[in-house]
């Protein structure tokens, strides 16, 4: 799909009209033209040329948006600050003449005093009238620039009725002026002052005056919702510091090249994705991911772009630069996201697309009736007038754009990207949430969930034992084993003629002892008493677990269990989305007593176990026969699920074909982003509806009132300068209530409507022995790699651990974690 900048277009209207001469063109397959960012998308086999030329034919200007500076040339450019000057200077100059031309009109009627020469001469009232109208014209000709061009390229636009409608005032007040000038010329002083009641140079200046005002305040809007946006794109440093030839030398980011060594020093941005190669900081992720608390990187981490350095000094190897950074494609997907169009936009689309040729319709229409009734020709154009200028197509197309943008803006502060305006449409019109187990609702890998020594033997030899054993099996269970070794700091024993036997589990010696691990059946086999150790291992097998027994020289030592737990925030993910009204359906290739077991902890509505790859996709198609359906999942076997949902959603740590395929990514891995994101789209739909009502409601409401429709009935009239004002805050309305989004509560209990604080219990550690930052991150590793802490905070300075917990952990747990490198003194 390629992108292009589109300019001159001021309305719906214009939208639409070059949409329309791009889906013209002979090769084009797609096209989508969002009035907002001035962005236009086209898929298809014609050349950049021939779109160009289209839109060229239309009466606009296109480029092509090319690599990462040009585009970025193009958002800086799309900024609002040098469009909000120049209103502004446009809009104070109008206003200052405006005021005398309302003086010099008006102020009779307030009592404000004019000079005997002019109260007493008409025709120089007159003249000063035209003088002024004239220079408010001149100071706005941008409005009949443009809508004289669009009617010259059959694409009449809102600046083509703005035109229209002041040039009509200017033009009956010129023609008043003339009968004036006849009435002076024959000394009919009484005719000729009367006439000056029918000079509407006034409102012709006013008019032009309040779009300028609505202008204005539109882009201080529309610039609030490309902020989100724009903030992504400062994130990345103009400048990098590499190490070439043993020197730093700081050169241009766009300069930097795959393999490069570039340094990051305190407070200093990380300017391109890389692997840390020296040293230690901390790294402040939240621009990217929306986690607020720093990350320890050591040698051999990952550093993203646009990432800050709070602390530490770091050397990094450059592994993605430009286009590839993880920071370029986050600001790609978001920007993707704001060009595209949602489905629910079309009805506007059409509608624009006549607008305004039907409004130019109705008012000639208008202007007629109130003649033919016998009305004057004064008020029959000033309800011409009125209906000309307080119509508005800018509401229509804008209503869903800036929904789309502020909605996919906010969610990527969350770490939640939406690749396109239909996935976050969609999104909010879910029924069926179905969630794959393995690295989406459970961590993906297995963990120690319980030790169980048998009746004399303490837990300490029991891991011994074990650890010693598994140290050399590659199986995933022993891995779990492994890294609960390495939490509680627990070295492997040597052990000789160790043996993994196929389907059994593991054999070695140490010294005259024999040392098993391995399945209940095996130790049966080798007549190894187990005693009840059986039924208790069945009670762990019935909740989703694996027990691995061991033994050494015929006595059983006693049972570790393995398992793939859920994840820390899975449970309450699922109960927020059931809350919301929505059903989750767990899907999974697992044996079903497993799957059901992790079902019933995480609190699903239903289970569906036993599910081959190639099955998850039609298990999907079945659902939706239901309603829509969100597929959530992270594997290559995810895939076609994903692609099947009507919103797929991705883990972003999660393989690369799954990110691909889905409609949705959670950069922060986490799935309590998942009903966040329903949150946001939920929120983005309502407000998508809000405001296609209120630019409907409007100008079906305001036609008909402009018109005189209700002048005969309720005796409602309309002047001309209060259209004006009514279509300057129509569009300004449907920004302002798109904005709303940024201010949405999305972490917040839907039942209580309360904000959900997670309840953590902190413990304070004092340890002895740590010297250096390199003792700090070892302690945090140890103790961040217990069941249950949530965070961990040390300082070598202080000689404290400040430990925070999700789970109640005890302070001997903790204390033998640390205790085999350091020293504990307190804990409290």
């Amino acid at each position: 799909m390629k992108q292009y900048h589109v300019t001159g277009m001021s309305c719906a209207a214009c939208s639409a009209r070059v949409e329309k001469a791009v889906r013209a063109v002979e090769g084009v397959d797609f096209c989508s033209v969002n009035l907002l960012t001035n962005s236009m998308q086209v898929e298809g086999t014609a050349t950049e040329e021939q779109i160009v030329s289209a839109v060229r034919a239309a009466g606009y200007g296109a480029t092509a948006k090319g690599g990462r500076r040009e585009s970025r040339a193009h958002e800086q450019a799309e900024e609002p600050n040098g469009e909000i000057k120049a209103l502004w200077h446009r809009l104070l100059s109008s206003l200052f003449f405006l005021a005398v031309l309302m003086y010099v009109s008006m102020g009779h009627m307030w009592g404000a005093p004019l000079p005997q020469a002019m109260a007493d001469r008409p025709m120089v009232l007159g003249l000063i009238q035209l003088l002024l109208c004239i220079t408010v014209m001149v100071i706005n000709q941008r409005f009949f620039i443009s809508g004289v061009r669009a009617v010259l390229h059959r694409s009449p636009n809102m600046d083509t009725l703005v035109a229209m409608g002041s040039a009509a005032a200017f033009g009956y007040s010129v023609w008043m002026l003339f009968r004036m000038a006849v009435y002076t010329q024959a000394q009919d002083l009484p005719m000729a002052h009367a006439c000056l009641h029918d000079l509407y140079f006034e409102s012709a200046a006013m008019i032009l005056a309040l779009i300028t005002l609505g202008k204005l305040l539109e882009a201080r809007a529309k610039g609030k919702t490309t902020g989100a946006l724009r903030g992504l794109m400062s994130l990345s440093p103009a400048t990098a510091t590499v190490v070439r030839d043993g020197k730093e030398l700081e050169i241009p980011l766009e300069e930097v090249a795959v393999g490069d060594v570039f340094v990051v020093r305190p407070g200093g941005r990380v300017p391109v994705d890389g692997v840390v190669t020296e040293g230690m900081g901390a790294i402040d992720e939240s621009a990217l991911t929306g986690e607020s608390i720093p990350v320890d990187k050591g040698v051999g981490a990952r550093v993203s772009a646009g990432t800050v350095n709070h602390s530490g000094f770091l050397r990094c190897r450059a592994t993605e630069v430009g286009e590839d950074t993880t920071l370029s494609q986050i600001i790609r997907l978001v920007s993707d996201a704001s060009a595209s169009k949602a489905p629910i936009a079309k009805i506007a689309d059409r509608v624009s697309g006549i607008f305004v040729p039907v409004v130019m319709s109705i008012a000639i229409l208008s202007t007629a009736v109130w003649l033919l009734v016998g009305q004057t020709v004064g008020f029959a154009v000033a309800r011409g007038i009125s209906v000309l200028v307080i119509s508005c197509p800018c509401a229509l197309g804008l209503a869903t754009p800036v929904a789309i943008m502020v909605g996919s803006g906010r969610a990527a502060k969350c770490g939640i990207l939406f690749k396109t305006a239909t996935a976050l449409e969609q999104i909010g019109k879910i029924k069926t949430v179905v969630l794959d187990k393995t690295g989406t609702v459970t961590r993906g890998e297995p963990t120690v969930t319980d030790i169980i020594p048998a009746e004399g033997v303490s837990e300490m030899e029991l891991l011994c034992v074990a650890v010693a054993l598994e140290a050399r099996s590659e199986h995933p269970l022993g891995r779990a084993v492994m890294s609960l070794a390495e939490a509680r700091a627990i070295s492997p024993m040597p052990l000789a003629d160790f043996e993994a036997v196929a389907g059994y589990g593991l054999r070695a010696k140490n010294g005259q002892e024999l040392c098993l691990g391995g399945s209940e059946r095996w130790l049966r086999e080798l007549d190894i008493p187990l005693g009840d150790m059986p039924s208790r291992a069945e009670v762990l097998e019935n909740e989703g677990k694996t027990p691995l027994y061991f033994a050494v020289d015929g006595r059983l030592l006693g049972v570790i269990a393995v398992a793939d737990v859920l994840r820390e925030d899975s449970a309450e993910a699922i109960r927020q989305m059931k809350r919301m009204g929505l059903r989750v359906v767990l899907l999974t290739g697992d044996k079903r007593r497993t799957a059901e077991a992790i079902g019933k902890q995480a609190g699903v509505d239903e289970v569906k176990a036993e599910v081959l790859p190639a099955d998850k996709e039609r298990a999907v198609a079945q659902l939706r026969e239901q309603g829509a359906v969100a597929m959530v999942g992270d594997g290559i076997n995810d895939a076609p699920a994903l692609v099947r949902a009507d919103v797929g959603i991705a883990i972003g740590a999660g393989t690369d074909v799954a990110v691909d395929a889905a409609d949705v990514v959670l950069v922060k891995s986490r799935l309590s982003d998942v009903p966040t994101a329903l949150r946001i789209g939920k929120a983005t739909l309502r407000v998508i509806h809000q405001n296609l009502f209120w630019a409907f409601a409007y100008n079906v409401i305001g036609i008909p009132l402009a018109a005189g429709v209700f002048i005969s009935w309720l005796g409602w009239e309309l002047a001309p300068m209060f259209g004006a004002a009514a279509m300057s805050l129509s569009s300004f309305c449907v920004v302002s209530n798109a904005l709303r989004l940024n201010v949405l509560r999305l972490y917040t209990d839907p039942k209580t409507n309360k904000i959900k604080e997670k309840k953590t219990m902190t413990k304070v550690m004092k340890i002895e022995g740590m010297m250096c930052p390199h003792c700090e991150a070892r302690v945090k590793k140890i103790l961040e790699g217990i069941d249950g802490v949530a965070s961990a905070e040390v300082s070598h300075k202080k000689g404290t651990a400040t430990v925070s917990l999700s789970a109640p952990v005890s302070d001997e747990v903790l204390r033998d974690a640390v205790a085999a490198e350091y020293t504990v003194k307190e804990i409290k």
